[in-house]
């Protein structure tokens, strides 16, 4: 005979102050769990977002970011006159120098923190047209001016429309506030190009080129023709978001696996509570369950019910806790990027895959701690139940 399902429903109704404790329990462990790996997903996420498809990148080969790479005028010159790049109606070519360095300001409330500062040419708002000018102006490419992204502007001091911050020894008027909706150079400050190289005397030394391609497709051709050239084996081309995944997976990885190992250790405490509330309902129902071996249930029966308990229990205390990491996704946090040495802001995102293995982390949870009460529950002897009475 198999235990109605109503059973293990009205026994949790019975119970419902260790119920309720092991719920919150299992769900705020399952809590930080998918907060970790939602902050990794953002991260993922943000840094994706960055890069184009349609958009290719030549910096320096193992270059760990940008600021590690180096690109000279000569071979500047070199890579203009390979084939397949992209014109604009006034026969310019499509192609953005940009040298990237990093540089302190003061967070909102005290402290420091690394800043990237952007130089770019006036085709970068043509490869990138997720940028929007918010407040304010572009910035004159003949004056010393910066625009800053929508992240910096509200953390950093001094980093508002019509401030002025110093580095290099000079004066930098900001005059504008811009946003990508989302993407890594929110957290940027940009400037002209040749003002950048200027300030910091580096020449027509760049760190990176983000060239438009007459059509993404040919970018295999392009790859082909950049790599015979002799002159530019130190040198590398790689699709910009595939640049910019790739940067994020370093960091994402190192919060996974903290983040995991932090979670791990929380869920021996909330296992430990499953299997307490469970030895406990073992132990209050001795009647109950001897007399239901006596009316002919089987033991697997009796097993499947007491597992299926608990496994309800790690299912509410998963769906409490999934439901409030989803509001997380409200929340824009910023960290070191690793690559980058530069501050990074994201939002916390929420996906499918991490909704099913949180919702797998929960129900392990759950059968870990109810296995071995339902096994008890299971073996007890028919006529020793009976006599509890």
């Amino acid at each position: 005979m198999k235990v109605p399902f109503k059973y293990s429903i009205r026994s949790l109704w019975k119970r419902k102050l260790t119920t309720t404790i092991t719920v919150v329990g299992i769900g705020m462990v399952v809590f930080v769990f998918a907060a970790v790996l939602m902050m990794a997903y953002g991260i993922q996420k943000t840094l994706v977002s960055t890069g184009s498809p349609d958009n290719v990148m030549i910096l320096r080969k193992s270059a760990n970011g940008e600021i590690s790479s180096i690109i000279d005028g000569e071979t500047q010159n070199v890579i203009r006159t390979l084939p397949y790049i992209a014109k604009s109606k006034d026969g310019n070519q499509l192609i953005s120098t940009e040298p990237v360095v990093i540089i302190n300001l003061g967070i909102k409330g005290g402290g420091l923190s690394n800043i990237t500062v952007r130089g770019v040419d006036q085709p970068a708002f043509k490869l990138r047209t997720q940028v929007k000018i918010i407040e304010g102006r572009n910035f004159n490419p003949s004056l010393r001016e910066l625009i800053v992204g929508n992240k910096i502007s509200d953390k950093f001091e001094g980093a508002q429309v019509g401030s002025t911050i110093r580095f290099a020894g000079d004066n930098w008027k900001i005059v504008g506030m811009f946003t990508t909706d989302g993407s890594g150079f929110d957290s940027e400050i940009w400037g002209d190009s040749r003002q950048l190289l200027n300030a910091f005397n580096r020449g027509s030394a760049v760190s990176t080129m983000t060239i438009k391609l007459d059509n993404i497709a040919n970018f295999d051709k392009f790859k082909k023709a950049f790599e015979s050239e002799r002159r530019l084996q130190q040198w590398e081309t790689k699709i910009e978001q595939k640049f910019f995944e790739e940067q994020s997976e370093i960091l994402a990885a190192f919060i996974r696996i903290v983040g995991i190992f932090v979670t791990v250790i929380f869920s021996f405490g909330a296992t430990i509570g499953a299997t307490i509330t469970m030895y406990a309902a073992v132990a209050n129902r001795t009647i109950e369950i001897g007399t239901m071996r006596a009316l002919g249930f089987r033991r697997r029966s009796l097993l499947a019910a007491f597992l299926s308990e608990s496994l309800f229990i790690s299912i509410f205390g998963g769906a409490l806790g999934l439901v409030l990491a989803s509001f997380l996704q409200f929340f824009s946090v910023s960290t070191l990027n690793f690559n980058s040495f530069a501050e990074l802001s994201f939002s916390f995102a929420l996906s499918l895959d991490i909704i099913i293995s949180s919702m797998i982390f929960a129900v392990v949870m759950g059968f870990l701690g109810g296995f071995l009460p339902s096994v008890r529950a299971a073996r007890l002897n028919i006529v020793n139940s009976l006599r509890a009475a």
